[in-house]
């Protein structure tokens, strides 16, 4: 810089003052980077201190959780881990695979009481309560055995409800209830069930509502698809309970032979072949319960004694089809059978002969238009006979002096009938089932010209 260029006094001033402005900014921006590099070193101490307690103790868990891992893997010997050891089941708790006779004694099936359970809103069937089992197939090929109560019956029509079903693996054909103690105890209550296109004979439990499988099969095929020892080899069409003898049912099947089993013990003890066609039905005597009436499609019906199964029998000729046969149970000797051409004929076991040829009924009823499939006596009032068809109606008979006599015809509204039955408990109340799939009751003491022969209760609406 030259000497005539030196800043005048005024500028030498200014300059001053710009420096002394910018030292002390300078000065607090040091002072703020002084603070700031403090609290740094204070946090960075704080840290390291902090990371050596930290360190000390990372060290101790590590050495304990190291000391839990070493004890895991060294139960689980992972070194001889593919190594299969026939100790050791894969799901097993130890126990191995046990069997429980029943779902209270696994303790894996352990209920707990807190669970809602949907069957407390079912309600519980009372000793009163009068039970009605309806075996069927509806439209949607679901085949079930439908479980009805019926209450108190003794003022006004019954009240009747579906209380519970049960779904069946095959259609139904015919049903027998049965008493027999299959599970312990004085009696039980069991429905055997003959199904379409299955040799099988099951037996339900009625009282075990949610049971998936019957409690007892009588023969049918093993896995191997043999026949078991002693089965049926088609459908079975009928079924029989000895109540004498109570672990004893009978059974007509499509395979023309009738059968004896003892459900107790699941085993076929009597096979008879005296039939030359199907066997439609059976019926062991009330009087005599070792012996038993069979019905057949080559029209025949045949009295066989079990205590002798080999004899021939007794034969009678019946020029049609049979649908169903009944005892008489007012009299030892007579029964009923029903027909494919719709009549109905009495005979009496004291006119039997082995030639079916000689044989005539007491009495020949032409009641129906279709055939008849079911009869039914009354166990109250001797002489009632009930008698259904498929020409949908039903008609009740006075057998008296062997003069059938109709005394009342109902149409139950339930298309053409299958079954038709009184009630042992409330001897005037007849069931019926037909094509409709609808059970239907009939109390037969609402007809005034029933209750004016067998009635001493007040006419029912």
């Amino acid at each position: 810089m030259r000497a005539d260029e030196l800043p005048s006094k005024e500028e030498i001033e200014m300059h001053k003052d710009s420096c002394k402005y910018f030292s002390n900014d300078t000065e607090e921006e040091e002072t703020e980077d002084e603070e700031e590099n403090g609290e740094v070193a204070h946090a960075k101490a704080v840290a390291e201190e902090f990371g050596k307690s930290s360190k000390s103790k990372n060290v101790s868990s590590s050495m304990e959780l190291d000391d839990e891992v070493a004890e895991g893997l060294k139960e689980l010997d992972m070194d001889n881990y593919d190594e299969e050891d026939d100790g050791i089941e894969i799901f097993s708790s130890g126990r191995g695979d046990l069997y429980y006779k029943s779902n209270e004694m696994d303790p894996y099936l352990k209920r707990n009481d807190d669970h809602d359970d949907d069957s407390d809103d079912d309600p519980p069937i009372l000793p009163t309560d009068l039970v009605i089992v309806c075996a069927m197939t509806d439209d949607k090929e679901a085949n079930r055995l439908d479980v009805y109560v019926s209450e108190d019956t003794s003022h006004g029509s019954p009240n009747m409800y579906n209380h519970h079903y049960r779904i069946i693996p095959a259609i139904p054909l015919c049903t027998a209830w049965l008493d027999c103690p299959l599970k312990g105890g004085e009696r039980g209550n069991f429905l055997a069930v003959g199904s379409d296109g299955t040799p099988t004979i099951e037996i339900w439990d009625l009282d075990a509502w949610f049971d998936m499988l019957p409690c007892v099969q009588l023969g049918g095929q093993n896995k191997e698809g043999n026949y078991k020892q002693g089965s049926h080899t088609r459908s079975v069409l009928g079924l029989a309970w000895n109540k004498e003898f109570r672990n004893i049912l009978a059974s007509a099947s499509a395979d023309k032979k009738v059968k004896v089993w003892d459900v107790a013990t699941g085993t076929c003890k009597i096979t008879m072949e005296h039939h030359t066609k199907e066997v439609q039905a059976v019926a062991w005597n009330h009087y005599a319960p070792e012996v038993l009436l069979s019905g057949s499609f080559d029209q025949t019906v045949v009295l066989k004694d079990g205590r002798q199964p080999s004899h021939s029998g007794f034969k009678w000729s019946v020029m049609s089809d049979v649908e169903s046969l009944a005892w008489d149970p007012h009299s030892e000797h007579s029964f009923v059978v029903s027909l494919e051409d719709g009549t109905v004929k009495g005979f009496d076991v004291r006119q039997a002969s082995i030639s079916a040829s000689e044989s005539n009924p007491s009495f020949t009823i032409n009641g129906h238009d279709e055939a008849a499939t079911s009869v039914s006596y009354n166990i109250s009032a001797p002489n009632l006979l009930a008698t259904g068809s498929k020409d949908r109606t039903v008609k009740l008979w006075d057998l008296s002096n062997n003069e059938p006599s109709c005394i009342a015809t109902h149409n139950p509204n339930a298309g053409g009938l299958f079954f038709i039955a009184f009630s042992p408990d409330n001897p005037f109340l007849l069931a019926m089932g037909g094509v409709m799939g609808e059970l239907k009751l009939w109390d037969t003491l609402s007809d005034t010209n029933v209750s004016s022969r067998y009635g001493s209760r007040e006419v029912r609406p």
